[in-house]
């Protein structure tokens, strides 16, 4: 079973140039919330409780977030959460609005996703690894965590598994190991 470690070191060294990784706070936010919004529908209330394939994406992705680590369930539950709720309120939209809302979001969230590989050089790590999908939105999270000055001891190791991040200058691409 692959650890926290594992995946965010993985998924790390594909993400070293810090314009990429600038890039995952907005473009992995939006892709997020246009999925979750095209999957809100259709809703079915089971005891009273809205419930869609985005709810259990969601559950799912919690599931796999606690799995890896308590702390970073936790952090990811509370962004998460009115991620899903922002995608099943645009879901709501009356006609076929919700999915253009859907839809752009998507897009133009993986327009930036793209945009930050061209400045690194890669390509995006779910091309090499499905996994990549779940834990961008975990890297986001992670990527705050080092900034706010915490899980130094889990940065330590990324950083001494795939390089420090920077900004890259020439043909190659930061992450070479």
């Amino acid at each position: 079973m692959r650890t926290l470690f594992d995946h965010l070191s993985t998924y790390a060294a594909y993400h070293r140039d810090r314009r990429n990784i600038a890039t995952h706070f907005v473009g992995v936010p939006m892709i997020v919330v246009g999925i979750l919004t095209a999957l809100a529908r259709p809703t079915l209330a089971v005891h009273g409780l809205p419930l869609s394939p985005a709810v259990l994406l969601f559950a799912l992705g919690l599931a796999f977030y606690f799995r890896l680590d308590l702390r970073f369930g936790l952090a990811m539950t509370a962004v998460m959460t009115p991620a899903l709720w922002l995608g099943m309120w645009l879901a709501h939209d009356a006609g076929l609005s919700w999915m253009i809302s859907a839809g752009g979001l998507f897009f133009v969230g993986w327009l930036i996703q793209f945009v930050g590989h061209a400045y690194e050089g890669r390509k995006p790590a779910f091309v090499d690894d499905i996994a990549g999908l779940l834990v961008g939105p975990l890297f986001v999270m992670a990527e705050t965590a080092f900034a706010l000055g915490l899980c130094t001891e889990l940065r330590a190791r990324i950083e001494d598994a795939v390089g420090p991040t920077g900004i890259r200058t020439g043909q190659e691409p930061l992450a070479t190991r």
